[in-house]
Parts: C-alpha cells; structure tokens; sequence
C-alpha cells in the first residue's frame, strides 16, 4: 500500500510522473491499461464487447417516410447479431426506442440489458423536419401568387391542397394543419409550404408582351419607394 501511495505522490522538483507497473508490486510485463479497464467496466485501451447485463445504444438512421410512416426494419448489431424491430409511426430525431432485453446478455442467470435505440431523420432533398412539425417550398408562378389559386404540394402523407391567398409574397408561410408528422400520443405536427415565386428562364414573344404591357400599366413598387 505504501508503494502505490508513493507512485501516485510528486517527485523531487514537483514533477508528476507516470506510475510504471513495478510501482504498483506488478511485473513489467502488465498492461495496466488492460487490468483497470477488467476492474473498471471496460474502460482500459481494449474493449472486448459489450458489458454483461448492461444496456446497449445504437442508431438507426431513417428517411423522412419512413419515420412517417413507421414499419418493420431490420438492423444489424455490432457483432454481427441481427434483429427485426418495429418502428411506429411519427417518430423523430433523437426519440429513444427501448428493447427490453436486447442489450448486453446476462451471466449467472443475471438478466439482459435493454438496447436504446436512437432515431435519426436522415436530411431529405425536399422537407424540412423540426420536432412533428414538416417544411418545404412551394413554387409559384407569378400569376399564382398575384391572383390566388389552389395548388397541390407533396406531403409524406400524400398529395395535399393548399390555397394561395391574393397578393401572396415569396416568403410567406402557409400551413396545412395536421398534416406534419404523426403522434401516437396526441396532437400531430402541421406542414408548412414557404413560397417561391418562380419565373419563366425564358420568354415567349407573347409572354414578353404581356409582361411589358402590365409592367406599363403597374404602379406596384416592390422595393417601396414613393
């Protein structure tokens, strides 16, 4: 006991030094790396699996249908165990799935841990996800967003309606209630269309026309000047 006191102590000057094996009544060829990660869960330069008995995480990585719609998946565990799990609908980044026993496996009749699943909403070309709440854009022709229209818009539910106030600016939000992600437990999240008014890359000579005729005839200035 005096011995490991005196490694764990400063030498002359102050200066701390590494403990060695022999401080420890130990021979040179013990790892203690090795030795206090067995005494101390694991923990050392080596890892040999899973402690016995212990709850296990792992994250399953899910496109944004799939966490909407929920369904079977099968993933693989580390160690090359297999298992076939059910994914309810709605669920969202970060949500936590606990498996009873699918964790570590007990020893000496001890029961098995759980295994923690991490949900993780992998980034999407077209939605936005924000807790249950779902974005995306809505492309408008300039007509659309001047005059008012009823438009459809994707949704990974399915195709939905959204109405296009008059006089509807690039920017503005519109919501389609209850139509984000499913909750199980509750109220679900909406869908929100941000528009963008979109116009054409080139010009018919007709469009062309009609587009200096109300440039001629518009007193509208979107900068606001007077």
């Amino acid at each position: 006991r005096a011995r490991a006191g005196a490694g764990a102590r400063a030498g002359a000057g102050g200066q701390w030094r590494q403990a060695r094996p022999g401080d420890f009544g130990f021979g040179e060829g013990v790892d203690l790396e090795d030795l206090l990660g067995g005494m101390f869960g694991g923990r050392g330069r080596r890892h040999w699996g899973p402690v016995p008995g212990a709850d296990q995480e792992a994250e399953l990585t899910l496109s944004v249908e799939e966490a909407y719609h929920g369904g079977r998946r099968t993933i693989t565990l580390p160690g090359g165990r297999r298992l076939e799990v059910n994914i309810p609908p709605g669920v969202t980044n970060g949500q936590r799935i606990r498996l009873a026993g699918q964790g570590g496996h007990g020893i000496d009749g001890a029961p098995a841990g759980d295994l923690l699943l991490i949900m993780r909403i992998a980034p999407h070309p077209r939605y936005r996800v924000e807790g249950r709440d779902i974005h995306a854009s809505l492309p408008l022709a300039p007509w659309e967003a001047a005059l008012g229209a009823t438009v459809a818009v994707d949704t990974p539910g399915g195709e939905a309606k959204v109405k296009v106030p008059p006089g509807t600016s690039s920017g503005r939000r519109l919501r389609l209630k209850g139509r984000g992600m499913p909750n199980p437990r509750g109220a679900p999240g909406d869908f929100f269309a941000e528009v963008r008014i979109m116009v054409p890359a080139r010009l018919t000579d007709e469009e062309r026309r009609l587009f200096e005729q109300l440039a001629a005839v518009s007193h509208f200035d979107p900068r606001g000047r007077s």
